[in-house]
């Protein structure tokens, strides 16, 4: 090869090398295509459904991820697919084809960030399905969501709920206050909403809020069978409201009845403080000067002195506040007087103790 020859071999070798670093460095700044399922909404996962009076309830969390696990920025469409059978077998199994759940109705839409016809309650969003319910009949349910470029997730998880006559009230509910605490009792519904008679055993859900006309929400997760239930733990002299509502099973799916009406009660702090002890009277000129060794509880405010002849009974005469343990009686008469001393607390309706220890002094 000539020497011409060698120089043009080497520019080629050169430019081969140059080329293949630039499509390295290329391929450092571009990633591989993200496959369009990856960039759907994730799948709902916690779809749950009961009947609640005459309507069935729907609750889910909407998505705010992709099935890559990104941030989901564009979601805007949520769409509820319902299915009706007559509760026999596998549920219809739901199967996504053009976008929709195949051999399912659509019932509703919902727009992220316009919920209606859902409701928000706290995470979750809440849909009431009222659309030609026939009691005895299983429906189905599944949930789409979809983002702005109209990719679309896989189908929620099925829930069915049978649609099933829902009990009456409860009746004769009432709140007692206690301190910390109140207690709810109530009797069982005789009457089905439909107007039959209730016949069969219930479990209860007490509901609870702070305003005659706010939401209430369950107690506990956990209803009761128990017609009384004992709300603790609560705040001193603050009201609370209450209602009851009764619950069925019927093939799987919970049935709650009509709330009662409501009742509210307000806990009181009815816990007496300890007496003073040690309660000691040093007779002087005119006057008598109590001492005593204080209470334990922090709430006491105070302490109420009291009087007695020697066969009289006591009477009040004068009291101090905390944390002073004394007080100077200069109206005490000639002869024997006796005395004593309580706490007070700081409760709204204060609390008095029982008295102290008896003292009995004699003046001149």
């Amino acid at each position: 090869m000539t020497g011409r020859g060698r120089r043009v071999g080497a520019c080629l070798a050169l430019a081969a090398l140059a080329l293949t670093a630039l499509a390295l460095a290329a391929c450092g700044k571009k990633s591989p295509p993200v496959a369009p399922e990856l960039r759907a909404p994730q799948t709902i996962s916690d779809l749950s459904g009961v009947v609640e009076e005459s309507a069935i309830t729907l609750s889910w969390t909407p998505p705010n991820r992709r099935a890559d696990n990104t941030r989901l920025r564009d979601f805007t469409l949520m769409r509820i697919f319902r299915v009706e059978d007559s509760g026999t077998g596998e549920p219809r199994a739901a199967m996504r084809v053009d976008g929709r759940i195949a051999g399912y109705d659509e019932i509703a839409a919902i727009r992220g960030g316009e919920p209606e016809p859902a409701v928000r309650r706290g995470t979750h969003l809440v849909l009431s399905d009222r659309q030609g319910l026939t009691h005895g009949r299983r429906y189905t349910y599944v949930i789409l969501a979809g983002d702005s470029l109209g990719r679309i997730s896989s189908p929620s998880q099925r829930v069915s709920v049978t649609y099933a006559v829902a009990p009456g009230e409860p009746e004769s509910v009432a709140a007692e206050p206690r301190d910390g605490a109140v207690r709810v009792t109530w009797y069982a519904p005789t009457r089905m909403l439909d107007g039959s008679a209730a016949t069969e055993p219930f479990t209860y859900q007490v509901l609870r809020g702070t305003s005659e006309d706010g939401e209430l929400s369950p107690i506990t997760p956990i209803r009761t069978s128990e017609r009384t239930l004992t709300d603790s733990g609560l705040q001193n002299d603050r009201a609370y409201v209450y209602a009851v509502r009764a619950a069925r099973e019927v093939a799987g799916t919970t049935v709650y009845g009509r709330s009662s009406a409501r009742v509210s009660a307000t806990p009181r702090d009815t816990t007496p403080p300890s007496p003073p002890a040690n309660l000691v009277a040093i007779p002087s000129e005119g006057a008598v000067r109590l001492s005593w060794s204080p209470s334990p509880e922090s709430k006491v405010t105070g302490y109420i002195v009291y009087r007695a002849t020697e066969s009289g009974a006591f009477e009040r005469i004068g009291s101090t506040s905390a944390p002073s343990t004394t007080f100077v009686d200069r109206a005490a008469t000639r002869g024997v007087n006796r005395y004593a001393v309580t706490s007070q607390d700081s409760a709204a309706r204060p609390n008095e103790s029982r008295r102290s220890n008896e003292v009995r002094v004699t003046l001149p």
